[in-house]
C-alpha cells in the first residue's frame, strides 16, 4: 500500500495540472528521481501551440517589480510540512457547526486548506495591514526555518521579540509589504470558485502597489471596482491641506464572466424605466404577439415615425394589449437577446402612449447594483464599530475593527445565501459576527473560515505606544479573566462565542442557526523527522523509530491530517465505533474511514466494508508484517468489490 503523502503540493503542480486540461499535447514524461515517471512541459511544443504570442527576452515590456518578488513567488508555490490540529475543547458545537477558526500563520493554513476547500469559496474578504510604519508584519521569506530567517535579517529586539513593526525607514518598506501580501493571493485565488469574489480593505499608504498586484494575480480583466468607505464621519481637522475621511475595499473576482450580478441596494420599484437613450446605436426590437400591454384604446395604430421610435408594422390594440407581432426601431438599451429574456423571466413590456415608447417593468423590487461610495447610510465608521464591540466587551481589546455593517453590506453583493465566506486576516472577527447576523435575519446558511495569526500579546504590550498599550493591556486582562494564554486569537474567539450567543438571544425563533466554530492549530507535522547521518544511529535510536508519529498526537490529530491530504472538509460529521479492540473513525458516513490503533483482522475489514467507504487509512504500525497489508489488498477487492486500482487509489497508510 502507498503511503498517505503528508505534505503540501507545491504551487507549481496545480499550474501544471491546470495547463495540462488546456493543452495536454504540451506534456511529455521524463524519469523521476525514484525510479518511476513524472509528467513535465515541453517548452518547444508549447511555444508551437502560442504561436507569435510567446516572448521570452522582451527588450521592453510593462511589468511591476519589487526587492524580493521572485523569492515571494517561489514561496508561495514551496509545499510545507505541517498540518491541523483540532481543538475540541477551545471550539463550540464541535459536533455539528460547520464554521472554522484556524490559528497559524496565514500563508502556511492557505496551503494546508488547498486539497480541501480549492474552488468552494465564493467569497473572501481581507483586511491587512495598511504598512503605516506601525502596523506589525508577517515574515516574508519560508525557504529557511524561522531562527535562520530572523538571524539573517537581523530582526530581533533587545527584548528577543520577532515581530517587528516595517518602519518606513526600512530600505524594503514597500518591498516587504509586496512580497507579503502577493505571495498570500496567490495561494487564496486557487480557494476561490469559479463565480467568487475577494474584497481586499486597504488604506492610502498601498493601494497603488495593490492594485497592481491583484491584477497580475487574477488578472485585469477581472478587476471589478475599488470602492470608497467613508470610515470616518468627523476627520481630522489638524492638517491644513486635507481631511483624510475614506478607506478603500478593493474588488476583484476569480472570472469576471462568471459573475451575473452584484447587489449594492434592493428597493421599490418607482415609475416604469424607458427602453431608450440616446447615446445607444439605433436598432430594431421584434416584440411577440400578445405580450407588450398598453394604456392606447383599442385600434389599430399604423406603421411609421412615432417621435424617437419607428413603428415598422402596423399595432393591433385589443382590450390593454398589442395582440399581433410587431417591430420598433430606434435607440434601444436592450438587444433581442436580452429582450426575449426578461419577458421569460416576468419583465412587462409596456407603451404608454401613441409615441409607442417601450418601458420595462421587472417583477418584484428594484435591484440596484453597487455605487463606487459605500454608502454610509447603510455602513457605519470606525466609532460605530467601537460601539458594536462595547456591546460584547466592557473595555476596548481591539484597534480599529471594521464596522459589522461593512461587511454584512459587502456579503450581501452575492445573490445567494449558502456558501463559504473566508478571512484570513481576521483579527477581531469581525466576519465571524457579520456572517451569523446576516444569517440570523434572511435564515441563510453562509458558513466562514477565520484565519489570524497567533499574535502574543506579551509581545505586543512591548511594542505598543501610548493608546495602543491601553487596548493591549485590556485584552491581556479579559484572557485573564476567562483562563485563556495571552494570545490575540483567545480575545477574537471570545468575540465571536459572545456574538453567537447575542444574535441566537436576538432571534430565538430563527431555528438551526449554526454560531459555532471548530478550532484549529497549525502545527509542525504528525510525522517524526527521521533525518540523521550514519554517526548519529544507535539501537536506542533505531527502536524509537519504529513508530514514525510523535507520541504527542491523537487519533483525532491523524485524522483530520488525512482528511487535509485527502482533500475532505473539515467541517463534516465523525464518529468513531470500536470493533475487535481496533477504534474505527468514520467522516460523513464513509467519505473517509481511518483506523490507527489495534490490529487490523477479517472482522475489521467487515466492519469498514459495511460503511462503504470512498477511501480507507490506517496505520502503518496496524500491520506486523507485510504479508497482512498484502491479505488487506485481497479482502478489500473481495469484499467491496474493488479492482486492485481500487485499491492502490483508495487505501493508504501513514
Amino acid at each position: 500500500m502507498e503511503h498517505l503523502n503528508m505534505t503540501t503540493v507545491e504551487g507549481s503542480q496545480f499550474n501544471l495540472d491546470a495547463l495540462y486540461q488546456i493543452c495536454p499535447s504540451c506534456f511529455t514524461e521524463v524519469a523521476d528521481n525514484q525510479g518511476g515517471v513524472k509528467r513535465v512541459v515541453d517548452f518547444n511544443k508549447l511555444r508551437s501551440l502560442l504561436g507569435d504570442n510567446a516572448e521570452e527576452s522582451a527588450p521592453e515590456s510593462y511589468d511591476f517589480n519589487w526587492v524580493g518578488k521572485r523569492a515571494a513567488q517561489r514561496d508561495a508555490a514551496a509545499s510545507i510540512n505541517k498540518t491541523l490540529r483540532p481543538c475540541p475543547e477551545e471550539s463550540i458545537d464541535w459536533d455539528t457547526t460547520q464554521n472554522l477558526y484556524i490559528e497559524g500563520d496565514n500563508l502556511e493554513v492557505l496551503k494546508l486548506l488547498q486539497n480541501s476547500y480549492m474552488g468552494k469559496v465564493k467569497m473572501i474578504y481581507i483586511d491587512p495591514p495598511y504598512n503605516t510604519g506601525k502596523d506589525f508584519i508577517y515574515p516574508d521569506r519560508y525557504d529557511m526555518s524561522d531562527k535562520e530567517y530572523v538571524q539573517e535579517a537581523n530582526l530581533l529586539d533587545e527584548k528577543g521579540n520577532k515581530l517587528i513593526k516595517n518602519l518606513e525607514s526600512s530600505g524594503r518598506f514597500h518591498s516587504r509589504w509586496c512580497s507579503m501580501i502577493y505571495m498570500r493571493l496567490l495561494v487564496a485565488r486557487s480557494l476561490l470558485s469559479p463565480d467568487g469574489i475577494i474584497f481586499i480593505s486597504i488604506g492610502e499608504q498601498e493601494i497603488d502597489n495593490l492594485k497592481k498586484i491583484v491584477t497580475e494575480v487574477f488578472g485585469t480583466s477581472n478587476y471589478i471596482e475599488t470602492y470608497i468607505w467613508e470610515s470616518t464621519f468627523r476627520p481630522d481637522n489638524s492638517s491644513k491641506i486635507m481631511r483624510r475621511n475614506g478607506e478603500y475595499v478593493l474588488c476583484i473576482a476569480k472570472d469576471k464572466s462568471n459573475i451575473t450580478k452584484l447587489i449594492g441596494e434592493i428597493k421599490p420599484k418607482e415609475g416604469l424605466p424607458s427602453l431608450t437613450k440616446s447615446s445607444m446605436k439605433e436598432s430594431v426590437l421584434s416584440f411577440p404577439a400578445g405580450v407588450v400591454k398598453t394604456f392606447l384604446g383599442d385600434g389599430i395604430y399604423k406603421a411609421g415615425v412615432r417621435d424617437s421610435y419607428t413603428l415598422l408594422d402596423d399595432a393591433i390594440v385589443e382590450k390593454g394589449k398589442i395582440i399581433n407581432s410587431f417591430r420598433l426601431k430606434g435607440h434601444m438599451i436592450w438587444g433581442q437577446e436580452n429582450l426575449e429574456r426578461e419577458i421569460a423571466n416576468g419583465t412587462e413590456i409596456i407603451i404608454k402612449g401613441d409615441n409607442f415608447v417601450p418601458y420595462s417593468n421587472k417583477p418584484g423590487d428594484s435591484v440596484m447594483s453597487p455605487t463606487k461610495l459605500i454608502p454610509n447610510s447603510v455602513v457605519g465608521d470606525v466609532l460605530s464599530a467601537n460601539a458594536e464591540m462595547s456591546k460584547l466587551f466592557s473595555e476596548k481589546v481591539f484597534s480599529y475593527p471594521k464596522p459589522v455593517s461593512l461587511i454584512k453590506y459587502l456579503i450581501r453583493y452575492i445573490d445567494d445565501k449558502d456558501f463559504i465566506v473566508m478571512d484570513f486576516f481576521s483579527g477581531s472577527s469581525t466576519t465571524a459576527q457579520a456572517v451569523f447576523e446576516l444569517n440570523s435575519e434572511d435564515n441563510g446558511n453562509r458558513k466562514f473560515i477565520m484565519v489570524q495569526y497567533p499574535e502574543d500579546l506579551d509581545e505586543m504590550l512591548s511594542l505598543a505606544e501610548d493608546k495602543e498599550r491601553v487596548v493591549v493591556n485590556n485584552a491581556i486582562s479579559l484572557c485573564d479573566s476567562i483562563n485563556r494564554n495571552h494570545c490575540i486569537c483567545e480575545v477574537a474567539k471570545e468575540r465571536i462565542s459572545r456574538a453567537g450567543k447575542k444574535v441566537k438571544e436576538a432571534h430565538s425563533d430563527v431555528h438551526n442557526l449554526d454560531t459555532g466554530f471548530r478550532v484549529f492549530k497549525c502545527d509542525s507535522s504528525n510525522m517524526k523527522d527521521v533525518y540523521f547521518s550514519p554517526t548519529e544511529y544507535s539501537q536506542t535510536l533505531l527502536t524509537g523509530l519504529e513508530d514514525n508519529i510523535k507520541k504527542d498526537r491523537t487519533d483525532l490529530d491523524l485524522l483530520f491530517d488525512c482528511m487535509l491530504r485527502w482533500g475532505v472538509e473539515l467541517t463534516l460529521p465523525v464518529s468513531s465505533i470500536k470493533e475487535a479492540n481496533c477504534t474505527i473513525h468514520n467522516v460523513n458516513d464513509g467519505d473517509l474511514v481511518a483506523c490507527f490503533d489495534g490490529k487490523i483482522t477479517d472482522v475489521v475489514i467487515d466492519k469498514i466494508a459495511d460503511m462503504n467507504p470512498l477511501r480507507v487509512v490506517f496505520r502503518d504500525s496496524n500491520f506486523d508484517e507485510a504479508s497482512q497489508k498484502m491479505n488487506l489488498f485481497e479482502l478489500f477487492k473481495q469484499k467491496c468489490n474493488w479492482t486492485e486500482q481500487d485499491v492502490i487509489n483508495n487505501v493508504k497508510v501513514i
